[in-house]
């Protein structure tokens, strides 16, 4: 069984071309986790998303937890087994419901009393627990346990929001058990607030992680002042380590957030556009449902070599979501999902050889620009 290491190959500034090696195989990087939350990538099956050119998927301790429950996935030989997806699987540790689920819970010291959204029962989730429950889904990567800072947040409330989180993060390592290509990952807090953010850091480092990840940010607060929180937090992670930005995001946050120095992104975005009718594309999306689209025997993106665009034209994914059809979203939920990954595969080749501000350029507005992505409403 190979050790959990980061080996880094590549720098472009602070963009950094890595490979991450793990019990469950190699994770090349900067690289994009597909959202596989209760143990399916939706609409996908597991080799459609290996398919597509992912190495690593995200899976989500509460609602595992929830539904069918750590202990059954355990029973079945962990989750890699269960779902039939034998690459890493990263556990978020269930932090951020704390913040999303904001009526179904309460927080202290302890740990968060929730009230399950699916039957209203009453769970007790710990950072002990949190580690217990990864530990029992077999989680690649353990996620510490941590309490996501809603935006906006004053800095009295941030403060106490982050070093509740440094608590529960030395908890969570106390609680992690060390194995062979297995590791765990510590999570920054500390709102928009640079100043806390180091301490954060600094906190983490003192515990001892084997990856660490920005949290607490895509929450509402704009992607100029997340680059920017980004930006000052990265300097005081260890150059060698993994760095992760969690539920991020668009193409556009991916280049930025590579050129800061992130390794790893996961987000709902590609699989989620899917199962609504639009496509990721070089110049931002596509609404396949518009009727323009309709008499379009073009494929949705002319270079892309996914099963998607090599064998249907838009006019053919068109119908299929005007008439409701399942394939149309198996469909476009692929291509999200090849043309993330293609995405990733450039920005390695471009720090590779040192072109990455050319890469972007040549991306368009789609990823040039810091703003929102373009939209095709015709």
């Amino acid at each position: 069984m190979s050790r959990f290491c980061f080996e880094l190959l590549a720098h472009t500034g602070s963009a950094r071309r890595g490979r991450l090696h793990t019990a469950h195989g190699v994770v090349e990087t900067p690289a994009f986790m597909p959202v596989g939350t209760v143990g399916s990538v939706k609409a996908m099956f597991p080799d459609m998303v290996r398919t597509a050119g992912a190495d690593m998927i995200l899976g989500n301790a509460y609602h595992l937890m929830l539904r069918p429950g750590a202990e059954r996935v355990a029973a079945r030989g962990g989750l890699h087994r269960f779902m039939n997806w034998p690459g890493p699987i990263l556990t978020d540790s269930g932090g951020f419901q704390a913040m999303s689920l904001a009526a179904l819970r309460t927080i202290d010291d302890n740990g968060i009393l929730f009230r399950s959204h699916i039957d209203g029962r009453e769970h007790f989730l710990t950072p002990e627990r949190s580690v217990e429950i990864q530990h029992l889904l077999d989680a690649t990567v353990t996620m510490c346990f941590d309490e996501c800072t809603p935006f906006p947040a004053n800095r009295d409330r941030a403060a106490q929001s982050m070093r509740r989180s440094m608590d529960w993060a030395a908890r969570s390592a106390n609680a992690f058990r060390h194995r062979d290509g297995y590791g765990v990952f510590g999570i920054t807090q500390g709102s928009i607030y640079a100043d806390l953010r180091h301490e954060s850091a600094e906190r983490l480092k003192t515990i001892g992680f084997d990856g660490f990840a920005v949290g607490g940010l895509a929450v509402g607060e704009g992607q100029a002042l997340m680059l920017e929180t980004v930006g000052a937090t990265v300097p005081y992670l260890p150059e060698d380590r993994p760095r992760y930005l969690m539920g991020v995001g668009r193409p556009s946050d991916i280049v930025h957030a590579v050129r800061c120095g992130i390794d790893l992104f996961d987000c709902v975005l590609p699989t989620r556009s899917g199962r609504t009718g639009r496509a990721f594309v070089h110049n931002g999306q596509l609404n396949l449902r518009n009727a323009c689209h309709a008499t379009d025997d073009a494929p949705l993106e002319a270079n892309c070599t996914c099963p998607t665009c090599t064998q249907y034209s838009r006019a053919y994914l068109h119908h299929l979501f005007n008439t409701g059809e399942i394939l149309g979203i198996m469909l476009l939920t692929l291509h999200n999902l090849s043309h993330y990954q293609n995405l990733m595969v450039g920005i390695r080749r471009a720090i590779e050889t040192g072109t990455l501000d050319q890469f972007i350029e040549s991306g368009g507005p789609a990823l040039r620009a810091v703003t929102a992505e373009r939209d095709d409403t015709s």
